[in-house]
């Protein structure tokens, strides 16, 4: 790998994270939000939703977009347009406009999570491209569950205060980008190999649509919306249960963060190795739906904190789990694979904060419950999940 390529790597991957970073600094000010402003939890989850709405509808038209003007023209105006969402947030005191500042950060996400992707395969190897999707994964990861915690943090100087440099940071990155990332005809030279010139079938084929891809895609699905349904009315739930403080939230996320990052990070491969991907998706199914049940009967703060802990450590183990079948199952669709998985990671977050911000309006606990079911029957699907040998060996 080039000194470019791992530049340009690097570029890509704080870009992923600061712009997943954006998707949850608002977590921990959510109840406050609430209160001041006198919202409901309805009008919490939808405004949480229109992020990933913008993201679902706009992600398929910025790939084709992509492909004809360049990755790094996307990139560059997708990192401008999440400066102005969170400095727009940062402004403002009405629901409308929190809204629309929803909707151009969903729409700067769109531009910038499988443009990432895309350009991480431009310039990668087959070899090189699962390790690398690895790493955007664990920035994507990182920057949903560090968001909350950093958050909490700067939200003690001002509940402002996260929005503002988060907006700082999207225009430092912006430049950065435009100065150190190369262009687009530097990276198409980078992937010009006859190993990556091969046609392969094409990806809408049933020869494409197998049992462990569907599976998997349905465990995307799923853990998305489970992780969303879950974060997106923490802060609100344990503000109001359990009389949780800024602060609590601030410290049960941050270390849920550091955490998960080290994890992922430092112990995932040899999670992976000692045991399978499927042992450890399941593991992590099972974790996060006994933990969810455990918050609701929970009777002190510890216990919520640690029950939180390991639930998150869960999701955050389950994306780079899933991926990495997903890399194994076709290795020639990488494309799709990044599109599908954005899309249906984007519905789940969609689904997820308006259906339990409008149960949480109902009954506290319920919520919680109905994560827990789905999270039980994905545990119960990851049985039927086979290792895809034959493909794989069709594909390396």
């Amino acid at each position: 790998m080039t000194r470019k390529t791992k530049r340009a790597i690097f570029i890509l991957i704080f870009s992923e994270f600061l712009v997943c970073l954006g998707i949850s600094l608002v977590i921990p000010v959510m109840p406050f939000l609430k209160t001041e402003l006198h919202l409901s939890a309805t009008d919490m989850g939808i405004m949480n939703a229109l992020f990933a709405l913008a993201q679902f509808v706009a992600s398929p038209l910025i790939g084709r977009l992509s492909d004809k003007i360049g990755r790094k023209p996307v990139l560059t105006v997708g990192l401008l347009l999440y400066m102005v969402s969170e400095v727009l947030f940062a402004l403002t005191n009405y629901l409308w406009v929190f809204d629309i500042s929803r909707l151009i950060g969903g729409l700067s996400a769109a531009m910038v999570v499988p443009t990432a992707m895309a350009l991480a395969s431009d310039i990668t190897t087959k070899r090189q491209r699962a390790k690398v999707i690895g790493w955007l994964s664990a920035a994507f990861s990182g920057g949903l569950i560090l968001g909350p915690g950093i958050g909490g943090i700067l939200a003690g100087i001002s509940y402002k205060t996260p929005f503002w440099v988060a907006g700082a940071l999207g225009l430092l990155s912006a430049i950065v980008l435009i100065a150190l990332l190369p262009s687009d005809a530097e990276n198409k030279r980078v992937v010009e190999e006859p190993e990556q010139a091969k046609l392969t079938a094409h990806p809408m084929s049933r020869a494409f649509w197998t049992l462990p891809i569907i599976i998997l895609f349905t465990m995307i699905l799923v853990s998305s919306f489970g992780l969303q349904g879950f974060e997106s009315i923490y802060s609100i739930y344990v503000n109001e249960v359990f009389n949780f403080s800024l602060s609590n939230i601030a410290l049960v996320l941050t270390l849920n963060g550091l955490i998960s990052l080290f994890l992922q990070v430092a112990l995932f491969d040899t999670m992976v190795s000692k045991w399978g991907e499927r042992r450890v998706i399941r593991l992590c199914f099972f974790l996060a739906a006994i933990c969810t049940i455990w918050i609701t009967q929970a009777h002190t703060k510890l216990e919520v904190m640690v029950a939180t802990l390991i639930i998150f450590s869960a999701f955050d183990l389950l994306r780079p789990a899933i991926t990495t079948l997903l890399t194994k199952a076709s290795e020639s669709d990488q494309g799709l694979i990044n599109g599908l998985n954005m899309s249906l990671t984007s519905i789940g977050n969609i689904v997820g904060p308006i259906m339990s911000g409008m149960l949480l309006d109902w009954n506290t606990h319920v919520p919680y419950l109905v994560v827990a079911v789905f999270l039980i029957v994905s545990y119960l699907m990851a049985f039927l999940l086979k290792q895809p040998g034959k493909q794989q060996s069709t594909v390396n």
